[in-house]
């Protein structure tokens, strides 16, 4: 027996309510450039709209305009999505809540996870949206979860409960020194002053 391996997420799918919903939110609200738009070729009837995040990947939904929107919180239950998490950079997100209250929405407010800030709310639909922003930029070569895991590795070895910002510094510190060369035989801290 094998693993499949895979190598990101290629794209997500949501069902809709209407094609002008789906716009308006994706791109209006989320900045979400809307890239191609055809039929759901598993049902003719339903439009089937495609965004992109930001990262080149996808966020598809199925619209139909039979479908009105309901704001109602979408269920949480086994099997069910509880929140799609996006990613916004730190200058962004510090403006997130005052742009949200322009419209009227509700939302968390800012909500401190350690290594990230995050601030909660719902679509339209009733999806819980979550756009989160790493604290820490990884060090070139280095990948978000190499850091976290690093991370997470000095903040068991510590006894601590979750991970903090000092946890993540040292973690960057332990892969620049691993990835990167020096011509020092000592790499230690010191005090030049």
């Amino acid at each position: 027996m094998r693993k499949i391996q895979t190598q990101g997420v290629h794209h997500i799918t949501l069902i809709g309510a209407d094609r002008q919903t789906s716009i308006d939110f994706w791109e209006g609200v989320l900045g979400m450039p809307f890239v191609f738009d055809q039929p759901n070729l598993d049902d003719p009837g339903q439009g089937h709209l495609y965004f992109d995040p930001g990262d080149g990947r996808l966020i598809t939904i199925f619209t139909s305009e039979d479908r009105k929107p309901d704001a109602t919180p979408v269920p949480e239950a086994t099997g069910s999505l509880h929140h799609l998490a996006l990613n916004v950079s730190q200058a962004t997100f510090w403006q997130v809540a005052r742009r949200l209250d322009a419209r009227g929405v509700k939302h968390s407010g800012p909500v401190d996870r350690g290594f990230m800030d995050s601030i909660y709310f719902r679509d339209p639909l009733g999806l819980r949206i979550e756009l989160a922003s790493y604290r820490f930029e990884p060090p070139e070569g280095c990948r978000h979860a190499d850091v976290m895991i690093e991370a997470h590795r000095i903040r068991v070895s510590r006894g601590d409960t979750h991970i903090e910002r000092e946890h993540l510094a040292d973690a960057i510190e332990h892969l620049v020194e691993r990835r990167q060369s020096s011509l020092s035989a000592d790499r230690g801290a010191r005090n030049p002053y």
